[in-house]
């Protein structure tokens, strides 16, 4: 027979008690009766001796019958203090990493991965997946490219831990800068406009290169049939090179 048959009814109570600490979810008696083997009518009176003993000793927690199941929660006289205590650890247990990519997700939602990285200059899947599984960041939606990239935004739960009624109330950061070229910087940043600016600004001279390669190709046709003159010396070598270094500037870009 198993030692569980024998337990007195002090044992069943700290047995109760060790089962109940590592449940996350309302158990029922006549679950915690099967695994400790006991009788169910023994194990709904130890459940009802500790509840009323918790409650007599006006003891930190307390031990209630909800959902047709007991769970143990902490005593609600206390409830302002835990939280305050929860946030702060949470708050903590976020490296440098994840705090930067939340902030750009919270300023800057709905925000695309690339989005991120664009801002932080480094790749961020990784830290946005962990922000994912903590609650913080979610999914809300798909961008209207044709790669349909997953967007991303800030939870309920981010607005609880740092104590937010709304995105409305997080902080201007622009309240922060040393200056106006630096708030400038804050606003490009955070709208996007100094990214696609940049990408913009790299198309346009990759275009004036092109048309200026075509310039050399069409003057040096005209020179030949309208004059019959022989090219310049030198135009071949200045040609190639001038593909050479726009073919370098477009690895550039795409890098």
């Amino acid at each position: 027979m198993s030692e569980l048959d024998h337990l007195s009814y002090d044992d069943l109570r700290g047995a109760l008690e060790a089962l109940l600490l590592v449940s996350s979810e309302p158990v029922s008696a006549l679950e915690l009766a099967k695994v400790l083997e006991a009788s169910p009518g023994d194990v709904s009176e130890a459940l009802a001796d500790l509840a009323a003993e918790y409650s007599d000793a006006n003891r930190g927690f307390q031990l209630r019958e909800v959902a047709g199941g007991w769970r143990l929660f902490t005593h609600p006289g206390h409830h302002e203090l835990v939280e305050r205590y929860v946030l702060s650890w949470d708050t903590s247990r976020l490296s440098q990493a994840a705090l930067e990519t939340l902030a750009v997700i919270a300023y800057h939602q709905p925000c695309t991965r690339e989005g991120v990285k664009a801002v932080r200059g480094v790749n961020s899947d990784g830290v946005i997946a962990s922000l994912r599984e903590k609650g913080l960041v979610r999914e809300v939606g798909r961008g209207n490219g044709r790669a349909g990239a997953i967007l991303y935004g800030t939870t309920k739960a981010f607005l609880e831990r740092f104590g937010l009624r709304s995105l409305r109330d997080l902080p201007n950061l622009e309240d922060f800068a040393p200056d106006e070229e630096s708030r400038q910087f804050i606003r490009e940043r955070l709208s996007g406009r100094a990214v696609s600016s940049t990408l913009e600004e790299a198309a346009a001279d990759i275009d004036d290169e092109r048309e200026l390669l075509e310039g050399y190709g069409s003057n040096d046709a005209e020179v030949d049939g309208r004059d019959g003159r022989e090219p310049i010396a030198g135009d071949d070598d200045e040609l190639a090179g001038a593909s050479a270094w726009q073919d370098d500037w477009e690895d550039g870009v795409d890098d």
